[in-house]
């Protein structure tokens, strides 16, 4: 998967393409070597931000405190960094979309 690499600190980044205020939160497939995620949240105040956080953290199964916005706060072009699995972790999760 193009939207998932593995850091040296053993972390994992996962590139995000967000689109809000959509009608669900849902992933929608890929976008441009991105995971293209849909979110209900408006882009205001980092409440979307906050949405995806809490969505990605429940998708992949690991604690909120494990994700971390490391660029595009205010873009919709995001990466996060995941702690608590593995890139194998990850790229199973993927291969079920």
């Amino acid at each position: 998967m193009d939207c998932l690499h593995l850091e040296k600190d053993g972390s994992i980044t996962i590139l995000i393409y967000v689109q809000p205020r959509s009608s669900k939160t849902a992933i929608q497939g890929f976008h441009a070597g991105a995971l293209k995620l849909c979110t209900t949240a408006p882009p205001v105040d980092g409440k979307a931000n906050t949405a995806i956080t809490q969505f990605i953290a429940k998708f992949f199964g690991i604690p909120k405190s494990g994700v971390t916005l490391k660029k595009g706060d205010q873009s919709r072009h995001k990466s996060f960094s995941l702690k608590g699995l593995t890139l194998d972790q990850a790229q199973a999760a993927l291969a079920e979309i």
